[in-house]
Parts: structure tokens; sequence; C-alpha cells
């Protein structure tokens, strides 16, 4: 078993229903042997891992060009009971960048769309 990348983004790659592989870059904060990944709830990456938990990642820069190599996972969403260890997780990796953005994200939902999450965590482990 590979471990999974531990930089600043990773590349995480879904697959469309066809299997073409769609990467993105995205911020991963490691949780144990896991990553986890904050993302918007409506994005397609997360629409695309309601069919299919399959997923590589890898280490990129910020435009998601790959740095390493690929390991393959899967990805799971984190139940809203776990989310206060997955995001201390990300507040331990990004500090005040990501604080700042959670904040924001949140009154700005609980001002347009209240009593809706606007987010979604992911857990990703290694295959």
């Amino acid at each position: 078993m590979a471990d999974l990348p531990r930089s600043t983004y990773v590349s995480l790659t879904t697959f469309r229903r066809t299997g073409q592989p769609v990467p993105t870059p995205v911020w991963a904060a490691p949780d144990g042997e896991d990553l986890v990944v904050w993302t918007r709830a409506d994005s397609d990456k997360v629409k695309r891992l309601r069919h299919t938990a399959r997923v590589t990642v890898a280490p990129c820069d910020m435009r998601g060009r790959v740095r390493g190599p690929a390991v393959e996972a899967t990805a799971d969403f984190v139940d809203h009971a776990d989310w206060p260890q997955a995001l201390a997780a990300l507040r331990r990796t990004y500090g005040f960048r990501f604080q700042a953005e959670y904040v924001t994200s949140r009154l700005w939902t609980r001002f347009t769309k209240p009593g809706t999450e606007r987010h979604e965590l992911l857990r990703i482990s290694p295959s």
C-alpha cells in the first residue's frame, strides 16, 4: 500500500461515468493515514464521487501541475458527526488561510441560504 502524498496542494482525480479522468488541484490535510479535503457541495467532483469512490491523488502545485507519482485511493464523504476532527486537521495544516475561508463561507451561507450546507468534507484513503 502506497502512502498518500503530503503537499500543500494535491491533484485529486475523479472519474466520469465513461471512465474519463478529471484532475482538480485541492487542499488536502493529513489525518492519520488519510487525507481530508474541503470542497463545494455543488462541485462536479462531488457529483462524480456520488457514483464512484475511486480516485487518484498526486502532489501538485496550485495550478494543478503534477509534481510526483499518483496513488490509487478511495474517497468517502465525512459524516457530520466527524466534521470537527476533519476540520481540525485542515486548521492544523493550513492555519489562518483555511480558517478565514471557512468563516467567510459559513457567514455567506447563513445570509444567503440559512439552514443549508455549502461544502462537503471528503476523506481520501489509500486503496
